[in-house]
């Protein structure tokens, strides 16, 4: 039975298969992207039918780099203080119904690939609880819940209730669900978890850690709320500090993304997507913003040459 919970929403929303806990093992997954907005990127797509506290230096740091972005292209106010998270929120509920067909055509359906290795990396294991953040369309949630079978737990929490809806649909439509828990769908809000300390045994977050409005805040929130050792597997577009690798996603962001999305009628969502990227902390500014958060562990992988990058943060043993 499929369980959709509300709760107060404000605010938000595989590198190759080796374990991130290697030392030597640095990803380089050379082709495709990942969910709903990375997808694009790389997707080639000519012919597309779609229908229509603590820590405050560290968020100071955050919040200037968010800064740094100010008029840009996008929805109104996405970049607005005050404004940011409705009009953030509004964007994902206004891409629910083209989400899942875009990140298909832009990435060549390699979205997948990124979201099993994401779900490997956050050590889920058979029967654990585990929680998918800015959960989207459902597709990493679902994973999740193969992953810890018929006798573990999965919530998907977003704020976009029009994307909850989709991932309810989907999974309702997806088969072999007596191999799998039945997802809980919350909608609320990913700066302030509606869960108690320690309660999860891994988490997932797929493409929405750039789109909160406090990201030292949410880092914190998920080390409240996993577990002792437990580790979180952070997935999204990455800011690549070299001048070829920046030139190559800014074409593929500006004549690929935005005319498919244009196509799809969405163009100003997928606007979004550049100046939320040159906003985003880069992959060391992650793992100094995780540790500060109370992490243990952090390490970002770039993927895809350093179009991609996934975090993976994790907790101490005692906290």
């Amino acid at each position: 039975m499929i369980t959709l919970r509300s709760q107060r929403l404000l605010h938000t929303q595989d590198r190759p298969l080796v374990s991130p806990h290697s030392p030597s093992s640095r990803p380089c997954l050379r082709v495709g992207k990942s969910r709903c907005c990375l997808s694009k990127q790389l997707g080639l797509s000519s012919c597309v039918k779609i229908p229509p506290s603590a820590h405050s230096r560290s968020r100071a740091l955050s919040q200037t780099t968010y800064a740094a972005s100010s008029p840009t292209p996008g929805p109104q106010g996405a970049f607005e203080n005050g404004k940011q998270s409705e009009a953030r929120q509004n964007l994902f509920n206004n891409i629910a119904p083209v989400y899942d067909q875009l990140n298909d055509v832009l990435s060549l359906g390699l979205h997948r690939v990124w979201k099993r290795t994401a779900v490997k990396w956050s050590r889920a294991q058979e029967g654990d609880a585990t929680l998918d953040i800015c959960c989207g369309s459902g597709d990493l949630a679902l994973q999740l819940a193969a992953k810890v079978g018929p006798k573990g737990k999965v919530i998907g929490l977003d704020f976009a209730a029009s994307q909850l809806k989709v991932a309810a649909d989907k999974e309702s439509q997806t088969p072999g669900g007596w191999l799998r828990p039945s997802i809980e769908w919350v909608e609320g809000d990913a700066l302030e978890l509606p869960f108690e300390d320690s309660s999860f045994d891994a988490a997932t977050l797929g493409y929405g850690l750039r789109n909160v409005t406090d990201i030292p805040r949410c880092l914190e929130e998920l080390s409240r709320v996993l577990k002792p050792s437990a580790s979180v597997a952070i997935l999204d577009f990455n800011r690549p500090m070299d001048m070829p690798t920046q030139n190559l996603q800014s074409f593929m962001l500006d004549n690929v993304v935005v005319p498919v999305a244009t196509a799809a009628g969405v163009p100003e969502e997928y606007e979004y997507l550049k100046p939320s990227i040159a906003a985003f902390p880069t992959g060391p500014e992650q793992e100094k913003l995780a540790l500060e958060a109370g992490f243990k562990e952090a390490i970002h992988y770039e993927l895809m040459g350093g179009l991609m990058g996934c975090l993976v943060a994790t907790n101490p043993d005692m906290k």
